[in-house]
């Protein structure tokens, strides 16, 4: 139970990381649109988003070493709901009572599923032959989501959370393999493994870049939606981690899912003030800023209120 404990703090904190990360990012899509790869590579914001997201990961990475998948992973829904106080401070407002209905069902949601996903330390790893499997599925499940077309943000957005979501459990799998003692810490399970955690993490890293090009409300839902379940799938199947309670746990745990589902997309949806639909870069929920201020300001420093002691009109 205390390693619990322990992966599900560092979850906290690696997930208000992410938060900030994402909302750099999306503000800084929105200024560079269109833009080249090397002129983004060149903004000191993009390595500043890069800097949080190697934080989060690293904590992430702990976390795994003290919490099974089933229980660490979903708590990256908490991203979302650290967003929301985040974009309103950046916006020059207040959270509305719909975005806290959303926090608190994703906070319900994801308390049932920590009641029944709870469980020891992770000690199983994954094979050589069981990651380069599914390395190879994922891959072609990539390939296919982010295929040329138009409007790609959401579809982008569920390619990233699945990269994201294996990176994970091969995270896992290198950092139980490298820290148990009974191998080598040079051994080519270790290496091989770390090596496409490290193409996954860049892939899911990029493929989020572009889908927060249309907005950051529904693309961080998807990530934060296929995150979960693509490592809930390896854990369970793979991995050897159960649910706790039996049917009844199984109950709960879908019923937390479905709760926590809802939230997320109640957050995504929220949008304070009038935003017309044909909006050509509509920020969603989570930020709630105007449209063009993503063009002009730091993407991160806050704005700051023309009038000292009132909050900025939307």
């Amino acid at each position: 139970m205390t390693a619990t404990l322990v992966a599900v703090a560092l979850s906290l904190v690696s997930a208000v990381a992410y938060a900030a990360a994402a909302v750099a990012q999306e503000r800084l899509a929105a200024r560079s649109s269109g833009t080249g790869t090397l002129r983004l590579l060149a903004a000191g914001a993009w390595w500043a988003s890069v800097g949080l997201n190697a934080g989060a990961a690293l904590l992430h990475v702990v976390a795994l070493k003290y919490g099974p998948l089933t229980v660490v992973q979903p708590l990256g829904a908490l991203t979302l709901v650290a967003a929301v106080p985040m974009g309103a401070r950046v916006a020059g407002r207040k959270v509305s009572s719909a975005e806290w209905r959303g926090t608190a069902l994703t906070l319900a949601g994801l308390g049932a599923i920590l009641v029944t996903a709870s469980g020891q330390a992770p000690e199983a790893v994954l094979s050589v032959p069981e990651a380069l499997a599914v390395a190879g599925g994922t891959t072609a499940l990539i390939g296919a989501l982010a295929r040329p077309g138009a409007k790609p943000g959401l579809r982008h957005a569920t390619a990233s959370g699945f990269a994201s979501g294996v990176a994970s459990a091969l995270t896992q799998t290198v950092t139980v393999a490298a820290t148990d003692r009974s191998g080598s810490l040079l051994s080519w399970q270790v290496i091989g493994v770390a090596l496409l955690v490290a193409a996954f993490a860049a892939g899911g890293l990029l493929l989020s870049q572009t889908a927060y090009r249309g907005g950051l409300g529904a693309p961080l839902a998807m990530v934060t939606l296929a995150n979960p379940l693509a490592a809930a799938v390896i854990g369970l199947t793979l991995l050897g981690e159960r649910l706790q309670g039996g049917a009844a746990g199984i109950l709960l745990a879908l019923a937390g899912a479905g709760l926590a589902s809802w939230g997320v997309v109640l957050l995504t949806r929220t949008t304070p003030g009038f935003v017309p639909a044909d909006e050509e870069h509509p920020v969603a929920a989570v930020l709630a800023l105007e449209p063009e201020s993503a063009l002009l300001e730091n993407p991160l420093v806050p704005r700051q209120p023309a009038d000292p002691g009132h909050l900025t009109p939307l």
